[in-house]
């Protein structure tokens, strides 16, 4: 590998329990049925401007999605408040890929309010300082547009890249990329991974569970 380029919500810090309590809120106060497994399996991962439409069921004026996506994200931000930290082992695989002077970027569906907001609440600002988000590009998950940013802001060619995501739909968005793709089962399940339409080419329980399977070639 050349270049890492990490997913951030679930896979950098394992937060989706946080955002499912946000989203249960929010779709509480406006009297839509909860999310089920299967909805969150096809919607995890994606931007807002596509997740908010098939909430509803209906297209969205564009003042009433931005209206939406901020009400859920300000639920997110405030149930996270001294909630979050680096995934096991991200901060080992982060100094190790640093000695090695492979470059590092963050490819997300998330909003700028909750980039800087998970950022600085595990301390990863510094760190982690290319992010390229899912509302820069044309497309987002499980389209590859937004890998294909992260790897030109590395300089670093797709295939020379590995990815770690959390979701089906990033899966699917880093392998359209032409990267390889380790899932982390933090959100998902193996079998609800290879029940998709796009499979990882690995998975691990966490970065402690990734940096065990390393053999000397992985850097070679």
């Amino acid at each position: 590998m050349r270049g890492v380029v990490f997913d951030l919500d679930g896979t950098i810090v394992p937060n989706m329990r946080l955002h499912a309590e946000a989203f249960a809120a929010f779709m509480a106060r406006h009297g839509l049925p909860p999310l089920d497994h299967a909805q969150r399996a096809r919607l995890d991962g994606k931007r807002n401007s596509d997740i908010f439409p098939e909430l509803f069921g209906r297209a969205l004026p564009a003042e009433q999605l931005r209206a939406f996506a901020a009400e859920k994200e300000a639920l997110y931000r405030e149930l996270s408040k001294g909630q979050l930290a680096p995934a096991p082992g991200l901060e080992r695989l982060l100094a190790l890929l640093d000695s090695r002077r492979i470059p590092v970027a963050i490819a997300t569906s998330g909003p700028a309010e909750n980039v800087r907001h998970t950022l600085a609440e595990t301390g990863l600002g510094e760190r982690l300082a290319i992010v390229v988000r899912g509302d820069e590009v044309a497309r987002g998950k499980p389209h590859p547009d937004v890998f294909l940013a992260a790897a030109a802001r590395l300089g670093v060619e797709p295939p020379s890249c590995l990815a770690f995501e959390d979701s089906p739909s990033g899966v699917a968005a880093a392998c359209a990329a032409g990267m390889r793709c380790v899932a982390l089962t933090t959100s998902f399940s193996e079998e609800a991974f290879r029940a998709a339409a796009t499979a990882p080419h690995a998975f691990v329980r966490d970065f402690e569970h990734f940096l065990g399977s390393l053999t000397s070639e992985a850097f070679a």
